[in-house]
């Protein structure tokens, strides 16, 4: 597929800044200086290709919906059997294969903790492997925003507020968000009629859920690989825990890491406490960024793994809602 300068800066410059209003390609149009048609075709045109996954939201982890990072040692000769069993179990959105003995990494989300627990205990039971359960300490960065021009060069995130009161519908609108809204003039009226909500309360929700950093962000949901950069690595250290904190902070600031959390290690096996991803375009580029990021972070004295990635078997909106009303569009 052949993306000019508008695909780009569609993909690029939306990825988090959706305008909340009745007919939000209608702004997009205006800044672009191009038509609302133009914008709606183009976006459709970019999710038929598969250059990105959806027009939606993501949800902050553990706010909402529960969730944990996991991953399995599956034998080199079972790996696509085991990812779909992984695959298979309702909850699990995001699923690769990486360079470790630990080679199938997988997100599990669902209503609660204990959906996702049961998720973990079920991939237990049928693949018969120790499930690593890496659960998410500290956010320093999720809202998987991601600069094409490899800069860390987004919209800032909206202002955030602690003071908000979680309604009935909260979790069926972002749901639907998390599988994606149609590319059409209205999104938030078609998204309405499928909740039985007027388009109102859908756009005055949302603007809530994102002003109290519920909603980490919502816009256009980019392929990374599909674009280019498919030597993307998730690198780990292990850091003292009075360092975590001004290490994830500095690197969160280097040009080039997106992803940045702190998660609970397992001690005899995974001793690992502070992770990023790093997306590049050659593998040689993406260690360079990492060579930078232990310098600028203050990591060098920690041990580290690179796992870069070398399949990707799924990667969807998390699961949110169960209820039928938040469903109506599931997979």
């Amino acid at each position: 597929m052949t993306l000019d300068a508008l695909d780009w800066r569609l993909m690029n410059d939306w990825q988090r800044a959706l305008p909340l209003v009745p007919r939000p390609f209608e702004v997009i149009a205006g800044e672009l200086n191009t038509t609302e048609d133009c914008v709606v075709a183009r976006l459709k045109n970019l999710l038929e290709t598969g250059v990105i996954s959806r027009i939606g939201a993501t949800c902050r982890p553990n706010t909402l919906a529960a969730s944990t990072l996991a991953a399995v040692a599956a034998p080199p000769d079972k790996v696509e059997e085991i990812a779909a069993i992984i695959n298979a179990q309702e909850g699990v959105n995001h699923s690769y294969e990486r360079e470790n003995k630990w080679n199938i990494w997988f997100v599990a989300t669902g209503p609660d903790r204990a959906f996702v627990n049961d998720i973990l205990r079920r991939i237990t039971e049928q693949t018969g492997l120790r499930v690593l359960d890496l659960r998410l300490r500290q956010p320093f960065n999720v809202d998987l925003g991601f600069a094409l021009d490899g800069s860390n060069a987004l919209p800032a995130p909206r202002a955030q507020t602690d003071d908000i009161v979680i309604e009935d519908s909260d979790r069926a609108i972002m749901q639907a968000l998390s599988e994606g809204m149609s590319p059409t003039a209205c999104p938030f009226a078609e998204l309405a009629d499928r909740l039985d909500l007027t388009e109102a309360a859908v756009i005055d929700r949302v603007r809530v859920l994102a002003e109290a950093g519920i909603l980490s962000r919502i816009g256009v949901i980019v392929r990374h690989r599909a674009l280019g950069w498919r030597a993307n690595a998730m690198c780990v250290f292990v850091v003292p825990p009075e360092e975590i904190e001004a290490c994830g902070r500095a690197l969160t600031a280097v040009q080039g890491v997106t992803l940045c959390y702190e998660r609970r290690p397992e001690p005899d096996v995974w001793p690992y406490t502070l992770y990023c991803m790093i997306h590049g375009r050659s593998r040689a580029e993406t260690l360079d960024v990492l060579s930078q990021a232990r310098v600028a972070a203050k990591l060098v004295p920690y041990a580290y793994r690179v796992l870069f990635s070398t399949r990707c078997f799924r990667q969807r909106g998390a699961l949110i809602d169960v209820s039928q009303e938040g469903r109506k569009n599931a997979d």
